[in-house]
């Protein structure tokens, strides 16, 4: 059929199970098309299409619910609700988004980019259709990975306890981003294997009222009968002692099992959970033989071979110089241990993993145990790396203020993917850590300007012994620059000059110093002199140097691929206001106070005014009021 025609998942209602089989044939191949051209998250999307369909074919969107958790995985159900012909500029500027998106389609009840959301916003909609007296199905799917976040088993609890009508959809395919760990992992790993619980009752209740004379007896004691059974045949029973019917596990690309399973979902009263066995990857070799994670989301790949199309020659990825430097370390420093949340192949650990399996520790979705885990292991004198994006640091908020930083630990974070991350767009850019950061006692924050700064970062903050240490450092690929040979402490707080200037200054850091670089360069052929500072440290700032270029009574210009509120610019004005500096011009640039969509980073950054003529236009208008004072 012509994927391209379909408006509305209604069509699916009046096709036969073959006719489905190619419908999930027709929607791999078209998958495997357009992402190798775009990217994304393929590896999830081709092992839930049989899934999709039959869900879209049982239910009736959007007055039936679906929740996507994490949302990676929606690309089947954006092309059954009419979005097909939107896939050319998947996660492109102005685009389809990669996730959930409310105003795409009535269909997107829930956005969401985070992990194990779906069962907390579920319980939140069947509790509001209670109260309005409405009827329709409540179906959040939420991966065997994101079932291990603490949030979800919270909701888990939740549910149970108050009963109320939701099929919860658990696909299992014993893979997150990478594979999964943990006890629950290992339930579920049982469960796998343990055959149709819910036949099986069925089968023995029919098989009861069979028997002569007694037989009605015996199955009105039937429920007595099928909780013993339950026990028998299934290695735990963790979900239903917290209140849910379980049904399952049932294989994920089969239609017909499928629908049976759905069919009895739909017909019990109270919460249900039904464990669906699916295949990530499924039906294209390369991500479906992949065992680390790496087909979970990509760029674009030959689409023949499975080969990504990468640059034949480029610097070290951030990650991987971070990660790898960590590594060095860790031969001369039995104490430094590694922790990441499910990310130990976005963090580029694996190598550590490899050389230092015993002090390697992927925890699993769960950022605040991440945090707090390496809050406990500085209390015994260890060295702990959380290596963790920035916007999942946002997750261990409270840990990072009250266990890390509120006891003064010698922790040192990782903060990767700081700045805008492009495709993934708002869920994943990483532009709120610094200004949820600047403000906690005892933490210093910083940011190198180059891969070279970084790895001599990295050896700073291993051995800082005064409490928690964090280093921001972009998504891709370092600029090129030679690496010393040696590691070197930074002292603490330190700024450094990069160009000296008499008209005016501007601070920055990271990303944003090569665009300040050029507009000063631009702005010398135009007779005004500028200074540039790598503010490198953004928490302490270097009060020594910012009270010099305060007191020569120049311009100031902060600039950062961060929020502006509460950010980098603001910690400049507040040492300026409270040192009494108030007639001093100063400006600031930095992300607006709003959520930036997915997109090419260059165009978002156009899109926004933070740029290298934007930046030329700022300091010619603060030498004319500097001229006009004077």
């Amino acid at each position: 059929m012509d994927l391209l025609s379909i408006k509305n998942p209604s069509f699916l209602k009046g096709l036969t199970n073959k006719e489905l089989e190619n419908v999930s044939k027709e929607i791999r191949q078209f998958l495997i098309e357009k992402l190798s051209v775009t990217g994304g998250h393929i590896g999830p999307n081709l092992g839930i299409v049989e899934l999709t369909i039959a869900l879209h074919k049982c239910f009736d969107s959007p007055r039936d619910k679906f929740i996507w958790d994490v949302g990676h995985q929606s690309y089947v159900h954006k092309i059954l609700t009419g979005r097909a012909s939107e896939f050319d500029t998947l996660r492109q500027f102005k685009g389809l988004c990669g996730f959930p998106k409310r105003t795409e389609s009535e269909h997107d009840v829930w956005e969401t980019g985070h992990s194990s959301t779906s069962l907390s916003a579920a319980m939140g909609m069947a509790i509001a259709r209670d109260l309005k007296k409405e009827s329709s199905f409540i179906v959040p799917i939420i991966g065997d990975g994101a079932l291990t976040g603490g949030m979800a088993l919270e909701a888990l609890n939740h549910i149970g306890h108050e009963k109320k009508d939701m099929i919860v959809v658990l696909n299992d395919n014993e893979m997150s981003i990478a594979p999964n760990v943990g006890a629950l992992h290992n339930v579920l790993g049982r469960l796998r294997t343990a055959g149709k619980y819910q036949w099986a009752k069925d089968e023995l209740e029919v098989l009861l009222k069979k028997i002569p004379a007694v037989g009605g007896v015996v199955a009105a004691t039937a429920e007595r009968i099928k909780d013993s059974l339950k026990y028998l045949l299934v290695s735990g029973v963790f979900f239903e002692e917290l209140g849910f019917t379980y049904l399952g596990p049932v294989d994920g690309h089969n239609f017909e099992a499928l629908f049976e399973q759905l069919s009895y979902a739909k017909k019990t009263e109270g919460p249900v959970l039904l464990h669906v066995i699916t295949k990530k990857g499924k039906g294209y070799r390369p991500a479906e033989s992949d065992k680390t994670g790496t087909w979970h989301g990509t760029g674009p790949y030959k689409m023949d071979t499975g080969v990504f199309v990468k640059p034949a020659i480029a610097p070290p990825a951030w990650s991987s110089l971070v990660s790898e430097t960590v590594r060095k370390l860790a031969r001369q420093d039995d104490r430094i241990v590694a922790i990441t949340p499910a990310m130990p192949v976005g963090s580029k650990l694996e190598g550590f993993a490899s050389e230092f399996p015993e002090r390697m520790y992927d925890v699993g979705i769960a950022e605040q145990h991440a945090a707090t885990m390496a809050a406990g292991l500085a209390t015994q004198n260890m060295k702990p790396f959380l290596a963790i994006y920035s916007t999942f640091l946002q997750r261990a908020y409270d840990q990072v203020v009250h266990d890390i930083c509120r006891q003064n630990l010698n922790v040192f974070i990782g903060i990767d993917r700081a700045g805008l991350v492009g495709a993934d767009g708002e869920t994943h850019q990483g532009v709120f850590d610094i200004a949820f950061l600047r403000h906690i006692p005892n933490l210093v924050l910083m940011m190198p300007k180059d891969e070279n700064e970084g790895q001599h970062m990295v050896y700073t903050a291993l051995n800082y012994e005064d409490g928690p240490i964090a280093m921001r450092f972009p998504r891709g690929n370092g600029i090129g620059v030679p690496m010393d040979e040696k590691f070197r402490n930074i002292s603490i707080g330190t700024w450094e000059v990069l160009k000296e200037g008499r008209d005016a200054a501007i601070l920055t850091f990271g990303t944003t110093i090569p665009m300040a670089m050029e507009a000063a360069n631009l702005l010398e052929k135009q007779g005004i002199s500028v200074k540039i500072i790598n503010a490198r440290f953004i928490k302490p700032l270097d009060e020594t140097m910012l009270t010099k270029v305060l007191q020569d009574n120049i311009p100031i210009l902060t600039i950062e691929e961060a929020v502006l509120q509460g950010g980098f610019g603001s910690a400049v004005l507040e040492f300026a206001h409270s040192n009494g500096f108030y007639q001093n011009i100063i400006d600031r640039m930095g992300i607006p106070d709003q959520f930036i969509e997915h997109g090419d980073v260059d165009l978002l950054l156009e899109e926004i005014g933070l740029t290298t003529n934007e930046v030329v236009k700022r300091l010619m208008i603060l030498a004319c009021k500097k001229q006009q004072r004077a």
